[in-house]
C-alpha cells in the first residue's frame, strides 16, 4: 500500500478520463473531521477576466479511478 502527502497530491495533475481533459492541479480537500474521511477534492477554475470570481471546481472522491505517481485520474462520467 502507497502513502502520499498532501504536497504530493497537489503536485499532480488530475485527468478526467472521460473526456481526457486536464483539469488542473489539487488545491485543497474537503475532509468530514468526525469520521476524518476526504469527501473530495478543490481544483481551481481558470478565471475568464479581472471581475470574475474563480470558483473551485469540486470533485467527489469516489470519482478518483487511479491516484499514480504524477497523475490522479478522475471519472466524472460514472453516474
Amino acid at each position: 500500500m502507497e502513502y502520499y502527502s498532501i504536497n504530493n497530491l497537489k503536485m499532480m495533475e488530475v485527468i478526467d478520463i472521460s473526456t481526457g481533459t486536464k483539469l488542473g492541479y489539487i488545491k485543497d480537500l474537503v475532509i468530514e473531521y468526525n469520521e476524518y474521511k476526504i469527501m473530495s477534492i478543490l481544483i481551481p477554475r481558470e478565471k475568464s477576466g479581472w471581475f470574475s470570481k474563480s470558483n473551485d471546481f469540486e470533485i467527489e472522491w469516489d470519482k478518483i479511478t487511479k491516484i499514480g505517481k504524477d497523475i490522479i485520474l478522475v471519472n466524472l462520467n460514472n453516474g
